[in-house]
């Protein structure tokens, strides 16, 4: 056999290179394979309901693979409408340092979170959700949970029938839950309120007439709430949750200090509360007091009063009038609650109740 030639290769090599350089490719694409798409889970997710601008509940979840200055956009489906979440006017969720995320939400049949890149602005409702693209890097839906038996209750007050509030709500800037075990009637007919400390969670009270009744005067003789704790708030106003464009037709007599010790503890507010000329504050003193206002076209009158007579007569402690931004009637109905102000720097230290004697209207 002739020698092999020091320059010649093996006749196996060919194979060889020919292996090596296909691995070298699968590598090559390895390495510039793009990372995993994010993906969005949810750890909690609200019960199934009719939804509206009154009920809330605690939604949460995770982000796995989300990039910094990301954010996440909630929708809950109510009648076949995604309403973002929780309001039209805040409606991004942080993403928080260990990829969690955490929201009050507005019931619904079923709720969707979106992973969006920043400056995407999410439309406020519509009746189909964007899809994941562009802007939109992830999406996910579920369905609400099962309904649990709720815990009903009305109170007959003053000759009326209030609904009692069993739903968390956002009033005073915070998420508060509320408990129908908080607002009863006593021996007297009296109409009590309460705030209470659960498990490590301050519990409010709220009624609700059930019955819309249009403008005329409204009367409230309460019991001594002068000595409120200074993040307590006691409220009686009206509401209509469905008229957004008249700001929900609020107005409202508030006994607080809104978390300031030394600040006077009563206002009158015509809504929004964030126009200067539509918030009078004064001081009540201690004692029983009347709380009233009329309600006329184009105005509403607002009067507290100590020691009211038969004759509407009494020493009048504050007054006021506005004639500006008043709302016409339509759907609102008469509510009164004691919460913990949310924004207070001073959180709520002491429990609270507050009894309200009497309520009247005069067409």
């Amino acid at each position: 056999m002739a020698p092999r030639s020091r320059t010649s290769l093996p006749s196996e090599w060919p194979l060889t290179l020919s292996i090596g350089f296909t691995l070298l490719l699968l590598r090559s694409c390895q390495g510039s394979r793009p990372p995993s798409a994010p993906t969005i889970e949810f750890s909690r997710v609200p019960v199934a309901d009719r939804g509206g601008p009154i009920k809330l509940d605690l939604i949460q979840g995770r982000v796995n693979g989300a990039r910094r200055g990301q954010q996440i956009v909630l929708y809950a489906n109510s009648a076949g409408i995604w309403w973002v979440q929780p309001f039209s006017y805040k409606p991004y969720t942080a993403i928080q340092a260990d990829s969690r995320w955490s929201a009050s939400i507005h019931l619904g049949t079923e709720y969707a979170a979106l992973l969006v890149e920043p400056g995407y602005y999410p439309p406020p409702r519509t009746k189909v959700l964007p899809v994941a693209g562009g802007e939109v890097v992830a999406r996910v839906v579920v369905k609400g949970k099962g309904l649990t038996p709720a815990v009903s209750k009305t109170l007959h007050f003053s000759g009326y029938d209030w609904d009692v509030r069993r739903d968390a709500s956002p009033r005073g800037g915070k998420t508060n839950p509320y408990s129908v075990e908080n607002a009863w009637t006593d021996a007297r007919g009296f109409l009590h309120l309460r705030l209470n400390r659960v498990d490590g969670q301050w519990t409010c009270a709220e009624v609700s007439l059930t019955q819309s009744l249009g403008s005329g005067l409204y009367r409230f003789t309460v019991a001594d709430s002068s000595r409120l704790d200074p993040a307590a708030v006691m409220t009686l106003f009206t509401y209509d949750p469905s008229e957004m464009n008249q700001h929900h037709r609020e107005m409202d007599i508030e006994v607080s200090r809104f978390g300031d010790p030394g600040g006077e503890n009563a206002q009158y507010v015509v809504q929004p509360y964030y126009d200067p000329e539509n918030v009078v504050r004064f001081s009540v003193p201690p004692g029983r007091l009347t709380y009233s206002f009329r309600w006329e076209p184009g105005r509403v009158a607002f009067q507290t009063v100590r020691d009211l007579t038969p004759a509407g007569g009494g020493k009048v402690i504050a007054t006021h009038t506005f004639s500006s931004g008043v709302p016409s009637p339509g759907g609102e109905s008469v509510l009164i609650n004691l919460y913990a102000f949310g924004n207070s720097p001073i959180p709520v230290q002491n429990p609270a109740e507050v009894t309200i004697e009497k309520f009247e209207y005069l067409p």
